[in-house]
């Protein structure tokens, strides 16, 4: 892609900091570079000290210059990078100038969009570019670390490679039906399938695990009144984020705080507690935790040790009522019994919930843990690469669909339906990285980028 247009953005967060950068890419970055410095634009990637000015000539600020030549550069297009002191009014002046002498403000995202439009990455590595900026943990970080180096796409690469080649057999069989019976009948075809689809499974195994290391976790402690609910979200979250008291309903509203477990990033939601009452602040309290139970992945069902109510029971009543979209499944339940500790004389009847607790003493908390990251299907360890709910979907609709092409290999095969589901099956694979996509899927991924990125 050839850019007519040159494009300008403040690359650094707003606020004031030692050192903000601006960024321009296009035909004109080097044209500008001179209209702001009075001064040819200096070699690529040599950093140069120069004084920025405005349309008439009025010094902004001095700092360092670097220009970047087409194509080596991020975007594919000659890129300037302006390096000046970090105030925001500072920054806004600087770039202001940079429209002045005829660049456009950027959109979000749209200099990852040109450097995949320019095939400096593809789109599976534009993602983890914004995966990697809002990492929630180390290991978010270090997956998608490995997918913006190429990990994640070159599995895919070497899937699609073997589905071509399987395509351009089964075409040729189409080509040349007198030697259909042949070609098919020493099973190759059916087993170099087989052989896709155990691969398959295995990048879809990872890009699930991915994605949860990626999106994290949302946890929601739901129960009665008293039952210890903020005392455990303070234990577990390792804060004082919850207010504690004795008096039934103090917890009015969500109160959220976000931590780690085992590398997987989790945010922690502490609700009302649910009983029937007449005070207006409760009822819209108890909504609001109904709302949050409908974007939980998990849900702690937290009851007293002392009369441990049935877990299904509770539960169907929060969620039995609940509307949830067609590709939101009901949340996982982990069962809770809460204030172990007052019950060591007559303890709490075993085999009820699937955890005991005192949130008190902490007994029983790593267990808890260990049970959170159970049930959010992580097997331990970081995954090989960062993934996305679109990547792991489109894997899935490739599955499908050469599942599919398996079981159509009868002793007298439909070839042109095997042909098009194996058509199918790649180009699922294909949107992952964008070889194949549409323009509406390019504007929502880049849309959630930050501005300047």
């Amino acid at each position: 892609m050839v850019a007519s247009d040159t494009i300008s953005a403040i690359a650094t967060p707003a606020g004031t900091g030692g050192i903000g950068v601006l960024r321009i890419s296009g035909p004109d970055s080097a044209y500008i570079a001179e209209q702001l410095t009075g001064q040819p634009v200096p070699p690529p990637r040599l950093a140069a000290l120069r004084t920025f000015r405005d349309a008439t000539g009025a010094p902004i600020d001095r700092g360092l210059l670097l220009f970047f030549n087409a194509p080596h550069s991020y975007t594919g297009e000659d890129v300037l990078e302006l390096h000046a002191h970090g105030g925001r009014v500072l920054l806004d002046l600087l770039f202001d100038a940079t429209l002045a002498c005829g660049a456009r403000a950027a959109n979000a995202g749209e200099f990852t969009e040109r450097a995949f439009l320019n095939g400096k990455l593809d789109l599976a590595q534009a993602e983890a570019v914004a995966d990697l900026i809002e990492a929630a943990s180390g290991a978010a970080a270090r997956s998608a670390h490995r997918s913006l180096q190429g990990q994640f796409s070159a599995r895919i690469e070497s899937l699609s490679k073997a589905l071509i080649a399987l395509r351009a057999h089964v075409e040729a069989i189409i080509d040349f039906p007198d030697d259909e019976v042949e070609l098919l009948a020493d099973g190759a075809v059916r087993a170099r399938i087989d052989e896709v689809i155990t691969e398959l499974v295995s990048v879809l195994a990872t890009a699930e695990q991915g994605a949860r290391v990626r999106d994290g976790l949302h946890v929601v402690l739901v129960g009665a009144p008293n039952v210890g609910k903020s005392s455990l979200m303070n234990a577990l979250s390792h804060t004082d984020a919850a207010l504690v008291t004795p008096v039934p309903g103090t917890t009015r509203d969500l109160i959220r705080e976000s931590f780690t477990i085992d590398g997987v990033a989790v945010t922690l939601t502490d609700t009302a507690g649910l009983r029937a009452t007449d005070d207006l602040v409760e009822q819209l309290g108890n909504e609001r935790a109904r709302d949050a139970l409908r974007s939980a992945d998990i849900v702690l069902l937290v009851t007293d040790a002392e009369l441990p109510p049935p877990a299904a029971e509770l539960y169907g009543a929060l969620v039995g009522n609940l509307e949830f979209t067609d590709d939101k499944r009901l949340p996982e339940l982990i069962y809770i019994q809460n204030k172990i500790d007052l019950f060591r004389e007559q303890p709490a009847a075993a085999g009820v919930a699937e955890v005991q607790v005192s949130a008190l003493t902490g007994e029983g908390l790593a267990t808890l843990r260990e049970c959170i990251v159970k049930r959010s299907g992580h097997t331990g360890g970081e995954p090989a690469f960062s993934a996305r709910r679109r990547h792991v979907q489109a894997l899935s609709d490739s599955l499908a669909a050469l599942g599919r092409a398996a079981d159509l290999m009868l002793p007298d095969p439909p070839i042109e339906l095997i042909s098009e589901e194996l058509r199918a099956s790649h180009e699922a694979l294909q949107s992952i990285t964008g070889r194949f996509t549409t323009e509406d899927l390019l504007g929502q991924i880049f849309a959630s980028f930050c501005i300047g990125k």
